[in-house]
This record gives structure tokens, sequence and C-alpha cells, in this order.
């Protein structure tokens, strides 16, 4: 629970939310790698996005809260980060589900995860989105078109090749890498792109 009487120096607050689509592990990466910056987050694990945790990887629900420095129920709608009061910088929802991304679309807020982003958009915030779904249909692709418009950043997890990744963790950490970029934090997660010099 967020006290609001503690007294931080807080350089950025970034708001993560998992809903419950196929790659927990974007979400789970990012937030090690914002727990190993200093940054504080404020995590909302959605009913699904904790499930799909457990499916999908080795973590433990509770590994994963515990790289948050705050974590909110997701039916918890009086959390702090409720309020466009609450300052913050920036929020990611990875992954992003097209139940989600269709539920911010349209102002939808019934979850924490959907009020938070709604707050985020009012208050014009940056919010970033990672939809994981193939294919796209006519409405998914008409709801992400709708939020672009508004702003929201639209990042689906491309893998890129030209940095030649040798694991599964070289691809999660040039998504994440780029979401970093978006939240204007330096890193080295992945390699960059250089022009080839002429041979």
């Amino acid at each position: 629970m967020y006290d609001e009487k503690e007294v931080r120096q807080v350089t950025k607050r970034i708001i993560i939310g998992m809903s419950g689509s196929t790659g927990p592990i974007y979400g789970i990466r990012l937030l090690e790698v914002l727990k190993e910056l200093g940054i504080e987050t404020h995590l909302i694990l959605s009913e699904w996005g904790e499930k799909t945790i457990t499916i999908e990887t080795d973590y433990k629900v509770d590994e994963v809260k515990a790289l948050a420095t705050y974590v909110h129920p997701a039916t918890n709608q009086a959390a702090v980060i409720s309020s466009g009061s609450f300052k913050t910088d920036a929020m990611v929802i990875v992954p992003c589900s097209m139940k989600t991304l269709s539920a911010v679309a349209h102002g939808y807020a019934d979850n924490l995860v959907s009020r938070a982003a709604d707050v985020v958009l009012k208050e014009r915030r940056k919010l970033i989105m990672v939809p994981r779904e193939t294919p796209l249909s006519d409405i998914h692709l008409e709801n992400m078109l709708k939020l672009s418009r508004m702003g929201v950043v639209m990042m689906p997890p491309m893998p890129a090749f030209y940095n030649k990744p040798e694991s599964i963790l070289d691809m999660v950490d040039h998504t994440v890498s780029r979401l970093l970029d978006q939240l204007d934090i330096d890193n080295h997660l992945t390699r960059r792109w250089l022009e080839k010099e002429e041979e």
C-alpha cells in the first residue's frame, strides 16, 4: 500500500499494468530493470495477468509483485493511481490484452488497469501499450488507431534480428530496451542499430 506520509525523492514514477495476454515476461523483465535503476513502480496485475504468469513462466506471482515498489489490487478503484492528483510520469500496459485495449479505448474503467490508463489519458500523460494478439481483427486495429490518435504509443513486441539475438532473453530485452527509450530512460540492454561501415 502506498503511504502518502512517506517523504520520497522520486525521479520517475511509472505505473505498470499487466493484463491477461500472453507475454508476461515482458512486464516482468521491465519491472526487474526499473527496480535495478531505483525507479518507483506501481504494479497492477489483473486476475488473468496473474494466471498467465503461472502458465507461461517459472516466476511465482509473489516474486513478480516483489519487483515493484508498490502493488495495487486490480479491484481497488480507490488506489492512489485512480486519481489524477497523484502525479505519475507514465504508464505501460505490458502485455496488453485486446479486452484491456478495448476497455481503455472506450473509457470502460471496470478495473484498476483500465481506470489508471483512463487517468493517464485525461491528464495528458504518457501511455504505452504492448498489445499481444495475432492476427489482428478490424476491431483490434480500429481500437489501436483510436488510441494512437490520442497520443498512446502502440508498441507490439516485434522481435528484431539485426542485433543477432542468441536467446529468448535477448529478444525480450530488445523490446524492454525500446520501452525504456519511450520512457526516456537510458539503457544498454540491447545492441542498437549502427550504420554498417563501408567495406
